[in-house]
Parts: structure tokens; C-alpha cells; sequence
């Protein structure tokens, strides 16, 4: 099974160095020098991690046959892509691949059909589960343990604590209100 891992951004210096736009959980794993990982769009791959090293808190990578900054620069915006055992699973108990959350079904505490889960949209502060309603309609649901307090594999969903008006707008809560002078 394929895995996003990165998206490569701007060239970095003059010596074939990108920024990277981690993706995954275990950077140190998927993203180490040796690492030879597919490409989307594939045109431009396979690529081979040559060198990795942080600064100023972003991942520079570079690739084997990727010697200047025109090169590096040609590469900006492509995923990259590592080929993952699909029975693997992440050390943490508390953390899952985007495969293992597809088509989760999604229930409320009380046992009430949301729908299921037919994608994670990853953000930059936080990743969202959209779910498909039976209905056909989503509904974006933050994938955080207060919203999201337990996903069960072995029973095939996710358990959700969704606040007033997550679900239903006529059940949205307003914090405050302005008042006309």
C-alpha cells in the first residue's frame, strides 16, 4: 500500500537542498537518507534520499542526481510517496494511518448513526475526518480526542463527543453577543 509521507516545496540553497512538507508520524522512518521513494506525479520519480537535515525547524532533503537549485526548484510540489505493509501499524497506540480510518463508520456516544468516514483532510494545526452522511451530505469533524475519544478497529468505528452545532447547526451554542449602542 502507498503512502503520502512529504510534499516537497521551494528549492533551498544552490546544492540541490527542498523544504518539505512532512506528512507522517515517523520522518525519521520514511524520510532517511537510502530511503527510495515513489513520486506523484510519477514522471519525476522514483527519488532517493541522499541527504536530510533540519533548519531552522523545516526538513531539507536531498536527492541522488539532484545537483542544483534549478533541479531542486523543478521538483517543487510533488508528493512523495513510500510503500507501507498494510498490517503495519504505528508505534503509538493513539495514532493511525489514513487507511485504517477510511470507511470507519461514525457514531455519536449514544450509538446514533453520523456516516462514515470517506476521507482525512490533513491541515497544517490539525487533521479533519470528512464524513459522508447517508443523506450524501459531509460533515468535517476536527480528529481530536476531545471530539474524537475512541476509534475502535476490531468493531470497524470511530466514536465521536461532537459539540453543540458540530453536527447540526440549530444546536449551535452562540459564545456571545454584540450589542447595539
Amino acid at each position: 500500500m502507498q503512502l503520502v509521507v512529504a510534499r516537497i516545496g521551494r528549492a533551498h540553497g544552490i546544492k540541490g537542498e527542498v523544504t518539505v512538507e512532512v506528512r507522517t508520524d515517523e520522518p525519521e522512518l520514511r524520510l532517511a537518507p537510502g530511503a527510495v521513494l515513489a513520486t506523484e506525479p510519477s514522471s519525476v520519480g522514483p527519488l532517493a534520499i541522499a541527504t536530510g537535515r533540519v533548519h531552522s525547524g523545516r526538513l531539507l532533503l536531498r536527492f541522488e542526481g539532484v545537483a542544483d537549485r534549478t533541479a531542486a526548484e523543478a521538483l517543487r510540489n510533488t508528493l512523495l510517496i513510500a510503500e507501507v505493509d498494510p498490517e503495519e501499524v504505528p508505534e503509538d497506540p493513539e495514532e493511525f494511518y489514513d487507511h485504517q480510518l477510511i470507511d470507519l463508520d461514525v457514531v455519536t456516544r449514544d450509538g446514533t448513526e453520523i456516516g462514515r468516514i470517506s476521507e482525512i483532510s490533513h491541515l497544517p494545526y490539525q487533521d479533519l475526518l470528512v464524513v459522508q452522511r447517508p443523506d450524501g451530505s459531509e460533515v468535517l469533524i476536527p480528529f481530536v480526542s476531545e471530539i474524537v475519544p475512541e476509534i475502535d478497529l476490531e468493531e470497524q468505528r470511530a466514536v465521536v463527543d461532537p459539540p453543540p452545532g458540530l453536527l447540526d447547526d440549530s444546536q449551535a451554542e452562540i459564545a456571545s453577543s454584540r450589542e447595539d449602542s
